[in-house]
């Protein structure tokens, strides 16, 4: 029991700043949700001809969930819910790999099984941590939609749900550590059950039956395919039924039957999937630095670029839809016009709102070109670039210039998706400029994360990867949320996002010229600082 404690005590210490900024940004979000959705849709009427609206696009409830009434409580959880239970499984997919795969991969698994602590006290460690991560995560949202005055039983049956899909998630991460080589393989492929699992729970929403009143429906079979879909099946504030949540433990129950089986005979570094033998000399194209970053990122670019695409497919196809729910209720062109900078149409105010989306997938794929290159310094493998006739100045622009091109492919993949879907529906077709000026318009605030996080990893190495996801998460919330909450304009105006103008006529491009200075001030001062900095393993 003491190797136990123990063991608890070091995934505690070492996830600390993590779960804090996990678990407080979903509670944050939440409150806030609770919050905007009272003040915004504070009348019953409005709620209705928004659910009405809703359950007329199957679009929306693929993004959101399934109604179930326009009472306020029941409002929120059909507006929120979903991406509560996707924060929640990625947090635990995430933490299981850190404590399983990825110590393995470092040999640390190995040191640890040659104490008392043997070969499975670790999973049960990561397994109880991750729970009691996943509890204090449900208590957290449901305290947080208790002070956003909702019902307090039903605030408990939402956090039970988000919590009992964050275990089952838990449970699918350590099972995919057993199968995948590399942490990095572990985490892309329950990072990639998590989004099924959100999509199959969107296809259910969508081809789910209306019922008669208009504002409640009943989801089709595919939503009981995904654990996310079973959280939602418990319908908090209005039938608040606990039983779906069970099938989420029977899941885990499994999952952690195949990963303690699993790991009772497999070797400390092996997987049930080898993986691929190479080619005994590397193709010609790839002996630059640019050329081998590109191919150990290209994975990580299409993933974002897919996620573009898929923004930009609802950004392309909801303006008509939009434009009805404005004339039934002048409070979601108030909540829009709250969410951007600048005037404009109501078709420009929603590609403006969608491409914000895009903006910050482009910047998440930035931030992991940055650390991505702290990982391959830390793993050693820059070394042994640099012992090759590759400076360390040219080693870094080259990862630079990566994160640029990465960032320009994930806005272009969101830019042609939004026109062409445009043209399908039969919008006007000076929607597609307004794309492609909107991506154009998220440029420079992905410029200033690529250039501030590179400075950072020059100056403050360590914190790199911590810093890289907080500072993107803060932007978020300022530049996003924080117009829909009241936080005054100042602090709305350190983050990027509030910066980019709306596609009109009469836009204002000052603060995207301001931030294109800082970009390029920034980057400059990194590219310097690096000639002086040495490689830093730890």
């Amino acid at each position: 029991m003491s190797t136990l404690s123990a063991l608890l005590r070091q995934r505690a210490r070492r996830d600390r700043w993590q779960l804090i900024i996990w678990i407080a940004g979903t509670g944050l979000l939440a409150l806030v949700s609770a919050s905007a959705v009272a003040q915004t849709y504070g009348d019953y009427a409005g709620r209705v001809s928004i659910l009405r609206l809703a359950i007329a696009n199957p679009a929306i409830l693929m993004l959101r969930g399934t109604p179930r009434g326009a009472g306020l409580d029941a409002f929120v959880f059909f507006e929120i819910f979903t991406f509560l239970a996707l924060l929640a499984g990625l947090m635990s997919t995430f933490l299981a790999v850190r404590h399983s795969r990825a110590e393995e991969e470092s040999g640390r698994a190995e040191m640890v099984s040659a104490t008392p602590a043997a070969r499975l006290t670790p999973t049960v460690a990561t397994l109880i941590h991750g729970v009691l991560a996943n509890v204090l995560l449900g208590i957290v949202v449901a305290l947080a939609f208790i002070v956003g005055n909702l019902e307090p039983y039903g605030s408990f049956v939402t956090g039970a749900a988000v919590a009992a899909t964050g275990v089952a998630f838990l449970a699918v991460g350590l099972l995919a550590a057993q199968f995948m080589r590399t942490s990095r393989g572990a985490n892309g492929t329950a990072a990639a059950v998590v989004g099924i699992a959100y999509v199959l729970r969107g296809l259910g929403d969508a081809l789910g039956t209306a019922g008669a009143d208009g504002i409640q429906m009943s989801p089709a079979w595919p939503s009981w395919l995904s654990p996310i879909g079973w959280g939602q099946q418990s319908a908090a504030y209005t039938a608040n039924n606990a039983a779906p949540m069970l099938l989420n433990i029977v899941l885990a129950a499994v999952c952690l039957l195949a990963v303690f089986g699993l790991q009772a005979h497999r070797d400390s570094g092996a997987s049930l999937l080898a993986g691929t033998t190479g080619r005994i000399n590397a193709r010609s194209v790839l002996s630059g630095p640019l050329a081998l970053g590109w191919r150990l990122q290209l994975p990580s670019i299409i993933g974002w670029c897919l996620g573009g695409a898929f923004t930009g497919l609802f950004a392309g196809t909801l303006s008509k839809l939009v434009e009805q729910a404005a004339s039934a209720n002048p409070t979601v062109s108030a909540v829009l016009h709250d969410m951007v900078q600048g005037g404009g149409s109501m078709d420009q105010i929603l590609i403006s709102v969608m491409f914000s989306l895009i903006g910050i997938l482009a910047a998440a794929c930035a931030a992991q070109t940055i650390i991505r290159m702290r990982q391959e310094e830390t793993a050693g493998t820059a070394e042994l670039i640099l012992a090759s006739p590759v400076s360390r100045t040219r080693w870094f622009r080259d990862y630079l210039l990566l994160g640029l091109s990465a960032i320009v492919l994930v806005l272009l993949s969101g830019a042609v998706v939004s026109g062409l879907s445009a043209l399908a529906v039969g919008s006007d077709p000076a929607g597609i400029g307004d794309s492609f000026t909107a991506a154009a318009a998220q440029l420079p605030a992905a410029l200033v994360y690529l250039g501030v996080l590179a400075l950072l990893f020059v100056v403050l190495p360590r914190l790199t990867i911590s810093l890289a996801w907080s500072s993107i998460g803060i932007g978020v919330f300022l530049g996003f949320f924080g117009g829909l909450i009241g936080v005054p304009q100042w602090a709305r105006d350190i983050s990027p996002f509030t910066h980019t103008p709306v596609p009109s006529s009469g836009a204002d491009y000052s603060g995207a010229v301001w931030m294109l200075v800082v970009a390029v001030a920034v980057t400059a001062c990194a590219v310097v600082a690096m000639r002086r900095r040495e490689f830093q393993t730890t």
